[in-house]
């Protein structure tokens, strides 16, 4: 952790978010010995803030009785919805949410409404799935990838859109 401070020329990180499950997403059991240590650093002055990542919502109402939390980062995009419920209780709490592979991943988003929404506003597939997760609910901060000037002009694009409830209505038949 020292290291970490030393080489970001921080004395304090803003926050760290405990990273639990695999590449195939959270796998159950407690994070109450991993959220402990991490409030330990937090009490010593070196994290601000804590979250946690690739949580089921049982270890997200563990780590909040342990302490408070201010994100909750796990996977989220129009074909993968298992976490609606909890985004809804977060946001009622003032908890973010941040969606990790926000347009599918490694397998990127695809399917005929979406394609058909992106051309009846003249954007792209990827700038309308940015644009549901922005209007999905205010908790919800994205970081989405940028490899090229191109990708963040579509990035920006999907900021800027505003879907109609007719467009809203077509999106959310994915992954139901």
């Amino acid at each position: 952790m020292h290291e970490n401070l030393l080489a970001l020329g921080v004395e304090a990180l803003d926050l760290v978010n405990m990273r639990m499950g695999d590449a195939q997403g959270p796998q159950p059991g407690s994070i109450a010995e991993g959220m402990e240590t991490l409030v330990e650093l937090q009490q010593e002055g070196l994290i601000r803030n804590l979250g946690v990542s690739n949580v089921t919502a049982e270890q997200v109402v563990e780590a909040r009785t342990i302490t408070p939390i201010v994100c909750v980062q796990n996977m989220y995009n129009l074909a993968h919805r298992g976490d609606d419920a909890l985004i809804d209780e977060l946001a009622a709490d003032g908890i973010a949410y941040v969606p990790f592979f926000p347009l599918g991943g490694f397998s990127p988003l695809q399917s005929d409404a979406l394609s058909r929404v992106a051309s009846r506003l003249q954007t792209t597939p990827m700038a309308v799935a940015l644009a549901w997760l922005l209007q999905r609910s205010p908790n919800i901060l994205l970081i989405p990838g940028t490899s090229s000037p191109a990708h963040l002009r579509e990035n920006i694009a999907g900021a800027n859109l505003a879907l109609t409830a007719d467009d809203l209505a077509e999106l959310d038949t994915i992954g139901r």
